[in-house]
Formats: structure tokens, C-alpha cells, sequence
């Protein structure tokens, strides 16, 4: 997804060229999305009718559906916000934001005095032609990037996703040159940037726990896009060092610290789950008998404090599925017959 914003003082044509720039991105076959920011308050809905009736009853989020769909939000949410929930609609290549001057995204200005880091490009929308409006989207083809902070490119030396995207803005570096993330994550609200590893874990961790469910009862043919909320109303805990060994036949895998902290966390967060004891200090889990990827005839033990713990088929599916899952973002260059992981808090 690319955002570009257009901003600029009043009256001088913020909406017609963001019409223009949709039309002419919808007709390369763009999938489009558009945001228009006001200081004014924006009512979508007309005095007396059902929906308004609902809103002034006191409902905070009033969705209205019919040939169309609209949400009338009681809450002016943060832009970020906005954007990430945009991902849960559709698969939107460009979102056309008209308005937000003071956030960090690439800007087209209809004004010189609005011009600051994030300015692209200056136009003056009551003389562009149609090859200025062609050339306007070539650039923000080029120029656009997503939320800022998914960005990650540390194969070319940047972590960072206010700098990723100066140099995207800069035309130093392209969309193409960036990590693949697979997995986007919000708490609270907040976008939390997850780099390929960490986005690739995310999302063989839930693959593989979901490949175990019965989908079919749920019309689910495919696996396309996942959706995941998670309502905690735990305290946080703090984060507790463990010690982590992995073999893989029999051979010692040698991991950063890292990658052990979010190896060793997700299978103390799965063994959590199944409740085997009340205070775990010592978790060994081994899966063997894997035969080309298949962990249908797999075999696998768990131990918690050194007893045994019984757990059922279905346990053992899900457990099976996303430890191997996790394996495999670990880019495993061996055919993996055997897995034996020893986690134990320090």
C-alpha cells in the first residue's frame, strides 16, 4: 500500500486535484483508497434520518449498510490508525489522503507556503493538463510508501522507518528495495513496526495453528487474508530471560539472542495455554519422525519441569503445525527430520 497526501491553504484546489490523481490512478487499474481531513466537523449523515437517529441516541460508532457501507465515528482516530484499519478492508495499492499537513508522508503541495521535508512535488492544480496529472502519478507511483513504521530494508542498510522513507521520498531507494512483510501488528491501537523476520514468524506461527483447525465447517476454502484480534486484559508482564537450545537432527542450530528470545517466548506462550503447571521453569519439546514436511505421522513429546505432559491429538496437531512453522522462518537449509527445543527461565 502507497500513501500520498495532498495538502495546501485553503481554497487552492486540494479536492479537484485529489479527484484528479483517483481518476487517473483507478484508471491504471489501481485499487484506490481516499482520506479527507477537515478541521471542520464532517457529518455523513442527514438530520433525522434512521442512522443519525442512532447517533444522537449516543452510539459511538454507527455503521450504515445498504448499497453503500459507512462508518460515522464519534472519535476523531490518529491517521496511523486509520490506515492500518484500511488494510482490514481491502488490498488498496494507493490511499489519496487530502489534508494532514503535519504528518510524515509524501506530500504534493497546492501551496508554497505548506512546503517542508516531506514535499515531493509543488503543483499548481488550476493550470495542470492531463499530461501533468499523468506525470503527478508516475511520481507518486515512485514516491509512495506505507505506514512509516512498517517500513524495513536492512538488506540495504537501513532499519529505520523515518529514514527508509526520506530516501523513498528522495527517490534513493525504491519500494522494491524494502523487506517483504507478510504480517502487520497494532496495540492499542499503535502501529508496531515488525521487520521480515519478525513479520514471517508471525505469520508461520498462525498458519500453522490455524492449518489445523477445521475450516471447512466455516466455508473456508482458501487461506487468504488472516485477521487476529486479541483482547488482553492481563496486567503486562515483564519480559523473563530464558535460556533456549534448538537441534535439528541431532545437530545444534545456532541462533542470535534475539531470535532465542522470540523462540524460547512463543513456546513458553504455547505451553501457557495448555495449563500443564502452575510456575514452568523448564520446557523440552522434540518432534521426530518428519517425513518430507508431513507431520501428519509425526511423533512428538513435551516435558515441563521434567514430567511428561499428556496432551491430545488436537494439541499435538496445533503444536506440531507451529513449532515447525517457526522452524522454517529460521531458513533451515537441511531437510528437517527432527526437532528438539529446551527452553528454561533464568
Amino acid at each position: 500500500m502507497k500513501i500520498v497526501s495532498i495538502v495546501g491553504k485553503k481554497n487552492t484546489g486540494k479536492t479537484s486535484l485529489t479527484v484528479k490523481v483517483i481518476e487517473e490512478l483507478t484508471k491504471r487499474g489501481y485499487n484506490v483508497a481516499s482520506i479527507k481531513h477537515s478541521h471542520h466537523s464532517i457529518e455523513m449523515d442527514k438530520e433525522n434520518t434512521d442512522t443519525w437517529k442512532h447517533k444522537q441516541a449516543g452510539a459511538n460508532l454507527v455503521v450504515g449498510v445498504g448499497s453503500t457501507t459507512f462508518f460515522n465515528v464519534k472519535k476523531e482516530h490518529d491517521l496511523n490508525r486509520i490506515l492500518y484499519m484500511l488494510k482490514h478492508f481491502d488490498d488498496f495499492d494507493f490511499v489519496v489522503i487530502e489534508g494532514y499537513k503535519r504528518y510524515n508522508y509524501p506530500k504534493i503541495i497546492t501551496s508554497p507556503d505548506v512546503k517542508d521535508d516531506y514535499t515531493i512535488k509543488e503543483v499548481d492544480s488550476f493550470t495542470i493538463d492531463e499530461d501533468g496529472v499523468s506525470q503527478l502519478a508516475d511520481l507518486i507511483e515512485e514516491r509512495g510508501h506505507d505506514i512509516v513504521d512498517t517500513l524495513f530494508a536492512n538488506n540495504c542498510g537501513f532499519n529505520n522507518g523515518e529514514v527508509i522513507a526520506r530516501e523513498i521520498r528522495q527517490g534513493n531507494l525504491s519500494v522494491d528495495d524494502l523487506d517483504k512483510i507478510h504480517s502487520y501488528l497494532s496495540i492499542d491501537g499503535k502501529v508496531v513496526g515488525l521487520n521480515r523476520f519478525v513479520s514471517d514468524y508471525f505469520k508461520q506461527s498462525v498458519t500453522g495453528i490455524i492449518n489445523t483447525l477445521n475450516l471447512d465447517e466455516y466455508d473456508v476454502e482458501d487461506i487468504g487474508k488472516i485477521e487476529l484480534v486479541i483482547p488482553n486484559e492481563s496486567a503486562p508482564r515483564n519480559a523473563i530471560e530464558s535460556e533456549c537450545s534448538i537441534l535439528i537432527n541431532n545437530d545444534n542450530l545456532e541462533i542470535n539472542g534475539f531470535t532465542k528470545n522470540i523462540v524460547s517466548n512463543s513456546i513458553k506462550g504455547m505451553v501457557n495455554a495448555i495449563k500443564t503447571e502452575d510456575d514452568v521453569k523448564l520446557i523440552y519439546v522434540e518432534i521426530k519422525n518428519i517425513n518430507s514436511n508431513d507431520l501428519r505421522t509425526a511423533d512428538i513429546a513435551l516435558k515441563t519441569n521434567n514430567h511428561d505432559v499428556e496432551i491430545n491429538d488436537f494439541t499435538q496437531g496445533i503444536l506440531k503445525e507451529t513449532i515447525f512453522a517457526i522452524i522454517n522462518t529460521l531458513k533451515i537449509d537441511t531437510e528437517i527430520k527432527d526437532i528438539k527445543i529446551e527452553v528454561e527461565e533464568r
